[in-house]
């Protein structure tokens, strides 16, 4: 047996400007956020992903956290969403007193299932989530009929979708708000990091004010006013201009970083197309109508039993293969926040059969064995 893992399953991938930006960030009289490098993230985001406006926030939760005081969330307003999903979609509604409503997901893209939403909608329904799962693009165009003839808000949890695309147009573009993550699991990183991406024009100050501690301090900064003041509720919502000199380094070679993690992510379909045919597992499914980022490559094995054993095996062999979320709506506190819509079956044995494989840049002479190994072990 390994005595330890040598095949990480993610690792931080440096693109060879971040010390640079770092260095001058520190030169500069100011380390808080909105300067410089905050200036540069955002107007990056506003021009390559077709956003109204973006705001840089200190992870993809806080995100969510703001679209949920946008929208003025309060006790008893239902946010309906997948429950194979992290967290924070939820926690940010609750927060505010809302009530997640757990639908099931789509048993090819495993994305949030549109003909499950109209069912579930209440006089209570505020908002839907779109999760896009590992980079994939929900059914976009449905659930935004459905969002428009029923009154409601739509949110893009675009976390794992950053430079993913339906039907040509960015993830992130295409719902009412939008939250990204830049986290150290994900392609694009700053350790931990995020924004808003507001598509809705008459959300853009509120915004501002909700990340300032609800104050109007952009306003100020802008010297549309003399000074600025407590004006609603709000948070501290900005990241530093440490994070925001990183990230912009990132952002610069993005669309490099995507191309290479599609490459690799082809390389593990391509050599699992056999065990797929073999019924030996499920490979993931990407509509024509969407092109993904590489974020991430799962499979799907027949049996909990079969997905620990291959787990088991892999880790002898030191590659980290891993699992995904427990459902929300079987969590304690899932449970005791969130209504549930259905048995969702889907998701019950998606938790429990699915497995991710390694996939970072720098993996690229290794995968041939992980291929094998993995193989070996079905």
């Amino acid at each position: 047996m390994k005595d330890s893992i040598h095949i990480p399953f993610t690792k931080n991938h440096l693109v060879g400007t971040e010390i640079q930006f770092l260095k001058k960030t520190l030169t500069q009289s100011s380390l808080v956020g909105d300067g410089e490098f905050g200036k540069k993230c955002e107007s990056w985001l506003n021009q390559h992903l077709d956003c109204h406006h973006s705001l840089l926030s200190p992870s993809g939760t806080a995100a969510l956290e703001m679209s949920a005081l946008l929208l003025d969330i309060k006790p008893g307003d239902e946010i309906i969403m997948p429950s194979y999903t992290f967290v924070s979609t939820a926690n940010a509604f609750v927060l505010r007193g809302g009530v997640p409503v757990f639908v099931d997901i789509r048993p090819d893209t495993l994305n949030l299932d549109e003909t499950k939403i109209e069912e579930v909608i209440t006089p209570r329904t505020r908002a839907i989530v779109a999760v896009h799962y590992a980079g994939v693009a929900c059914e976009m165009d449905e659930i935004k009929k459905i969002t428009k003839k029923n009154n409601l808000y739509l949110i893009e949890d675009a976390a794992q979708a950053f430079l993913s695309r339906y039907k040509g147009k960015w993830l992130g573009s295409l719902g009412d708000l939008s939250a990204c993550s830049f986290h150290g699991t994900k392609n694009i990183s700053c350790g931990e990091g995020g924004a808003l991406l507001i598509n809705q024009k008459k959300f853009i100050r509120r915004a501002e004010i909700i990340r300032e501690k609800g104050t109007n301090r952009s306003q100020f900064v802008r010297g549309e006013i003399d000074k600025y003041s407590w004006v609603e509720v709000g948070s501290s919502y900005l990241p530093s201009e440490l994070q925001s000199a990183f990230l912009y380094a990132q952002l610069k070679q993005s669309h490099k970083i995507t191309n290479q993690r599609l490459k690799l992510w082809n390389l593990y379909h391509e050599g699992l197309k056999q065990a797929e045919k073999e019924e030996k597992l499920t490979r993931p499914v990407v509509p024509s109508t969407c092109q993904h980022n590489g974020h991430m490559y799962y499979i799907i094995l027949p049996s909990p039993k079969k997905r620990d054993q291959l787990i088991k095996a892999l880790n002898k062999k030191g590659i980290q293969a891993v699992t995904h979320y427990v459902p929300l709506h079987s969590s304690p506190a899932g449970k005791k926040q969130g209504r549930t819509a259905g048995d969702l079956k889907v998701t019950a044995r998606v938790s429990r059969c699915l497995v991710r494989l390694p996939l970072w840049i720098g993996i690229e002479k290794q995968i041939d064995w992980v291929l094998k190994e993995v193989i070996k072990a079905l």
